[in-house]
């Protein structure tokens, strides 16, 4: 099958009551209120012919497309944290000055890519100083970076256990889940119905969990050609290789995930998985709801354009705000 015939590949995020997926030129959230009703938010895809170029080159592709990601789901984010928890209607009232607007745009994505950046310091800097610290009972370049790796592993490992036993992170772990779910559906051409959905396996060897765990290994090999000792360069190397560690990680989870049908290959991708053990946890039909409902609407906007989000809003005027239409089917 030539590329062109490829069929397209969809992305999502879980959010705070809601689930967002990107397509090729749109995306699209789906959220809970709390009249349970499910209202849609939606952000075009930006067009910029650097950028496109720079996502079809191997191993800078995954920066670009890492930072974009943050950028895009920090207003989703937003978007899901302030309208989740209130009526409709109470709402704060919007921005109307483009000035005001435009801060707001910048704000969001400047503390969307500081946040990354200083959440990948700490989780690659901390590991060092523990390693360090045990120098004399581990010393050694090959002992040291083994350490260091296995410290990271922990961190990683511990912090994410640690945030999902908060009732809120549990359950945007189980609508990532139910993202996980729809989109095997979908891939696995199934109908989107609650019931297919859920029977449906909540982890999936393109997830971001995965690529998180593939920087900790990655990161070691590349740590091997390069000097650990005197500390300072150990701790200059390690930063300067942030990029060259995402980048590659990215290619390795994509090369996972074109495996993944491989009998004996597909097991490389098993590692990622295991940690979405972690990452994910099982939806109610509720939380599954609106995610088919997400998905759904990001493929009409994809084929008919934002019209299909104004028919949204002319379909909420006249029917009961706490019907469901997807338990409905």
């Amino acid at each position: 099958m030539g590329k062109e015939q490829q069929p397209p590949i969809y992305g999502g995020q879980a959010l705070v009551e809601g689930v967002m997926f990107a397509g090729k030129e749109h995306t699209v959230t789906a959220i809970r209120r709390k009249d349970h009703s499910i209202e849609y938010f939606h952000l075009p895809k930006e067009k910029n012919s650097t950028r496109t170029k720079l996502k079809k080159i191997p191993f800078i592709r995954g920066l670009v497309a890492l930072f974009e990601s943050a950028i895009v789901g920090s207003k989703h984010l937003n978007f899901s944290n302030d309208r989740y928890d209130v009526l409709p209607g109470e709402e704060k009232e919007q921005e109307t000055e483009e000035t005001s607007k435009l801060a707001m745009v910048l704000g969001v994505a400047a503390v969307a890519v500081l946040s990354f950046l200083f959440g990948k310091f700490i989780f690659t800097l901390v590991p060092v100083f523990l390693a360090e610290m045990l120098q004399s009972i581990a010393p050694g370049k090959t002992a040291q970076i083994l350490l260091e790796s296995m410290f990271k592993l922990i961190l990683l490992v511990g912090y994410i256990t640690i945030i999902s036993m908060t009732p809120l992170i549990k359950r945007v772990f189980q609508y990532h889940g139910a993202e996980h779910k729809v989109i095997n559906a979908y891939e696995n051409n199934l109908p989107l119905t609650v019931e297919n959905v859920q029977a449906q396996s909540r982890l999936h060897f393109r997830c971001g969990s995965s690529f998180m765990l593939f920087t900790v290994f990655v990161g070691m090999f590349i740590y091997f050609l390069v000097p650990t000792d005197p500390l300072w360069l150990r701790i200059l190397n390690r930063i300067l290789l942030i990029p060259v560690v995402l980048g590659i990680s990215f290619e390795v989870l994509q090369l996972t995930n074109a495996l993944r049908n491989i009998p004996v290959l597909k097991y490389l991708g098993y590692p990622g998985l295991w940690l979405q053990l972690l990452t994910t946890k099982e939806p109610d039909d509720q939380q599954v709801a609106v995610s088919i409902a997400s998905f759904a609407k990001l493929l009409e906007v994809e084929e008919y354009g934002v019209i299909a989000l104004e028919t949204v809003e002319q379909s909420d005027t006249m029917s009961d705000s706490k019907s469901d239409p997807v338990l409905a089917q």
